[in-house]
């Protein structure tokens, strides 16, 4: 396997590891004030959210650097979707649901990151405004996504 691969996807696993770590901490009340000293009910739903979208990115990175091809800035994370969709799922040789599951984490990540635009972001503010115990749904859909994601990724670099 491609050297660069390799290590993309020891950042996936990473990521993965952290989101799972973040969503069990988030979960248990009693995790938190035993071995954080958190006294109060902290969730970390965004976070989960971010690490499983960057496993997601990084798994599409690897998959695209194990052919020879390379995503560069500015707009990183909008050529590499691009160039994941064009060459493993037009061409068939990926589910159309991955694609699903990356387009879908993208708009979860833009949003989380604020790369949206000032209207979209005072929309927002009205919108999306929750409690952060709200993201549990979605942060549970992300984990169990970026898990599907890179064994598919993975399972088709390690052949």
């Amino acid at each position: 396997m491609n050297p660069m691969a390799e290590l993309y996807l020891e950042r996936v696993e990473n990521e993965l590891v952290a989101a799972g770590m973040l969503m069990e901490v988030s979960r248990n009340q009693q995790l938190q004030k035993e071995q954080f000293k958190i006294e109060r009910n902290f969730t970390f739903y965004s976070a989960v959210i971010s690490h499983a979208y960057y496993c997601i990115f990084y798994s599409a990175k690897a998959a695209l650097i194990s052919e020879g091809i390379k995503t560069d800035p500015p707009d990183i994370h909008k050529k590499t979707f691009e160039a994941f969709e064009d060459f493993f799922v037009k061409t068939g040789k990926l589910d159309v649901q991955l694609l699903m599951i990356y387009k879908k984490m993208m708009l979860r990540a833009d949003e989380l990151l604020g790369i949206y635009s000032l209207e979209k972001k005072k929309r927002g503010q009205y919108t999306y405004q929750k409690l952060p115990q709200a993201n549990m749904g979605p942060a549970e859909e992300s984990l169990k996504n970026a898990s599907l994601f890179f064994k598919a990724i993975n399972g088709i670099l390690k052949k």
